[in-house]
């Protein structure tokens, strides 16, 4: 599987992402494959990256959960389904990059199929994922998924 040269906010994954509700039942694995917003990356001791991830879905927001749409040009950009497409910011996931969560594009992606990565949200959508996050922290509504 091919990574990408720089790992950096609003960089697209391929993501065994584990929603908080199935880590808090006991799971440690997500149960499908997605694309997720890299929303921070920090290096810590000893040369170790940690990197958190907020989920892409096609499920739009229940209730008074905060979330930002994709447009249909930004999905275009970067390879995804026409589906209406919601980035989660009241739950992230982090791990220690690259980690074994990450999964290559596969042949749908043609010459891209190795790759882990879509390619970058341009950065007004990576600043509204930014404030929305912010948004559900500041009302207690974050929920962070620590994974190995």
């Amino acid at each position: 599987m091919r990574l990408p040269d720089r790992i950096e906010p609003g960089l697209v994954l391929k993501y065994s992402y584990l929603w908080a509700e199935a880590a808090q039942d006991g799971r440690d694995e997500g149960s499908k494959d997605r694309p997720a917003v890299v929303v921070l990356a920090r290096e810590m001791v000893a040369d170790t990256l940690i990197v958190t991830v907020a989920a892409i879905t096609h499920s739009p927001p229940r209730g008074t959960q905060d979330s930002v749409r994709l447009s249909d040009v930004v999905k275009a950009r970067l390879g995804l389904d026409a589906d209406a497409s919601w980035v989660v910011t009241d739950e992230l996931n982090s791990f220690v990059w690259p980690g074994h969560d990450l999964r290559p594009l596969g042949p749908r992606y043609a010459e891209k199929a190795d790759d882990c990565y879509f390619g970058y949200v341009p950065n007004s959508v990576l600043q509204a994922v930014i404030r929305s996050i912010a948004r559900n922290s500041d009302l207690r509504r974050m929920q962070a998924v620590k994974r190995s």
